[in-house]
């Protein structure tokens, strides 16, 4: 063991330790001088100007105070900024593994660009991933499996109050906004939804004329701070939203009520990324932070929310409205629920967003230790809807870091509708992750309104690629839901895919996850007890939760001797798969999908 941990006064290993210590500290310094001199006495002027910048450096590095590495080691300090700065791209290039996740590991955007790039995405050698550890999972291949002809999978969203449903792709562009990404950068995502035929989400920053360029398919996004529909004051304004949301292009409205990355903060968008056009499209001032707030003003009970989305509904001329969110305390959501009941008025569509979202900034408590992960606030919105004897009213779609066919099949096997990806489309168009989003200085243009920067983005070829990731991932579930012998994802289950547990054993999916019941919770029979404790809990007039009715449920449950039941290891179900007119019932995730008809 080194001296210097054991002897709390250690002797100098040479006579002059300060003499040494302090010649290091100066020799880049002074090999600046040496280099100035030695251009001046051989009359070279590169050697004299190289060296002046040195010089020049060290002079101001030992009169500022503000940095003590610069003040200790002039000129050599420096040496440090400069490998801090560039620390992500050595890593990303030199030194991470191909499937450390940071947030996305090198394989998944190597597989994003080969096939936005239309080029092989096929590998050599065998799997990379160690198939024998925990928590690995595969789908169950079958003896009938098939190739498919038709790789273009679309459902219908939209419920009985609905008066124009809209046909769309099970793969989606997520949110996002323009001012968090560059113009460029939107009519190049807008473009290739065009090309494709599928979706693409506004986020809360409104529609803008790069939305429309194209006309590609949107939803129109509405967070709390009402961009594109609100008055001078932030409020929302029902003439302005009736205006934009009877255009053609726009086909659903989404109201937000959290997203992954930050829930229940809102959002900013730095005064310094503010053009004019977003200023007109936001309806904001220049000069000022774009603030969104953390909660809605347009309602603030379960109920008010089923009146604001049926409101949208009229204002829009029938189109389908939902709201997205990430789940946080699980009876909020529960209330919700309860006032569909109660007014007997339900979203077209529900889309879940995970905490391992986010394409912009946001403080790293948020995106690290606030907010539910996707499949688990997934299944939570499944089993209560399910749970409620309301799931066939409600098409629920799911975002976070969704960028593969297995991805969006293993979701839609789960008992989504439909997948969203945000960041996957980010690389479509070329974000190479440098994760400076919120610096306004992306490197390739992606999210950035510098209008210099985003100019190194070519609309038309990025666009081509946004329709290629789209095209090619669909075809990779295709092979995903032919190897299993069905013919369309909705008609994935749980005991399809098999996962691997920490002591090595096997299980399905519909084994290791609870699925509840139909109908369970309206007479607070679920097989979770969790999942009744929080339905008395909620309470269609208000988000709070309702303790006392928490108290008397379990002194009741006390009373009757009744013992919780373990949430998770639940039965398989029933294998058998009935069809009555087309729709799947019966099925282990209790979910009824309408599935395409099928020709011979």
């Amino acid at each position: 063991m080194p001296q210097s941990r054991t002897n709390l006064n250690p002797k100098p290993k040479h006579d002059s330790p300060y003499l040494v210590s302090l010649l290091l500290r100066y020799s880049t310094f002074a090999a600046a001088i040496l280099l100035c001199l030695s251009g001046l006495l051989l009359m070279n002027g590169w050697l004299v100007f190289l060296g002046g910048i040195g010089v020049a450096l060290g002079v101001y590095d030992l009169l500022q105070s503000k940095h003590a590495i610069l003040k200790n080691y002039p000129v050599a300090g420096h040496i440090r900024y400069v490998l801090e700065d560039f620390r992500p791209e050595i890593r990303q290039y030199f030194l991470e593994d191909d499937k450390a996740q940071v947030p996305f590991a090198r394989q998944q955007r190597a597989l994003v660009y080969q096939r936005a790039k239309n080029v092989s995405d096929t590998n050599a050698f065998g799997t990379l991933d160690n198939l024998y550890t925990h928590g690995k999972e595969w789908f169950l291949q079958s003896a009938v499996s098939q190739p498919l002809e038709n790789k273009d999978f679309r459902i219908i969203v939209g419920g009985e109050r609905c008066k124009q449903p809209h046909d769309m792709s099970v793969f989606n562009i997520s949110a996002m906004s323009f001012g968090s990404l560059s113009a460029n950068a939107i009519m190049a995502l807008n473009q290739g939804a065009k090309m494709g035929g599928f979706t693409h989400d506004t986020g809360e920053g409104a529609i803008s004329p790069y939305h429309r360029k194209f006309g590609g398919d949107l939803i129109w996004e509405l967070g709390t701070g009402y961009f594109g529909c609100r008055d001078e004051f932030g409020n929302f304004d029902p003439q302005l939203f009736a205006e934009k949301a009877v255009d053609p292009q726009v086909k659903m409205i989404e109201i937000k009520l959290s997203q992954g990355a930050k829930p229940g903060q809102g959002g900013v968008l730095p005064a310094e990324k503010i053009t004019q056009e977003i200023a007109e499209t936001r309806h904001v001032p220049m000069g000022k932070d774009c603030v969104s707030p953390s909660s809605h003003s347009a309602f603030s009970t379960p109920l008010e929310l089923v009146d604001f989305w049926q409101q949208l509904r009229d204002l829009s001329g029938g189109k389908p409205v939902g709201f997205k969110l990430c789940i946080g305390q699980p009876w909020q959501f529960m209330a919700i629920v309860k006032a569909m009941i109660e007014k007997d008025n339900y979203p077209d569509f529900i889309v879940i967003d995970g905490s391992e979202g986010g394409t912009g900034a946001a403080p790293v408590e948020f995106m690290d230790n606030v907010g539910m992960p996707m499949v688990d606030g997934f299944l939570l919105v499944h089993n209560t809807l399910v749970g409620a004897g309301i799931r066939d009213k409600i098409k629920l779609g799911v975002s976070g870091k969704i960028v593969s066919g297995f991805d969006i099949a293993r979701m839609i096997a789960l008992g989504a509708d439909w997948c969203n990806s945000a960041r996957g489309f980010m690389f479509a168009v070329g974000c190479i992750q440098s994760r400076s989003c919120h610096t306004n200085t992306c490197p390739v243009g992606v999210a950035t309104q510098d209008p210099y920067r985003q100019k190194a983005l070519d609309v038309p070829s990025k666009a081509e690629r946004v329709a290629n990731f789209h095209k090619n991932t669909l075809k990779s579930l295709a092979s995903i839901v032919g190897a299993v012998g069905l013919q369309h994802p909705s008609q994935l289950q749980p005991y399809h895919i098999a996962r691997r547990l920490d002591d090595g054993q096997i299980k399905l999916l519909s084994k290791f996850y609870y699925f509840a019941d139909e109908g369970a919770l309206l007479d607070v029979s679920a097989r979770a007890d969790v999942f009744n404790q929080m339905w008395v809990m909620a309470s269609a007039d208000s988000f709070l939760s309702n303790n006392e009715a928490l108290i008397a449920y379990n002194k009741d449950s006390r009373n009757k001797g009744k013992e919780p039941s373990p949430s998770t290891e639940h039965g398989l179900g029933s294998f058998a798969v009935i069809t009555d007119d087309g729709r799947l019932i019966g099925n282990v995730n209790n979910t009824v999908r309408d599935i395409p008809e099928i020709d011979d």
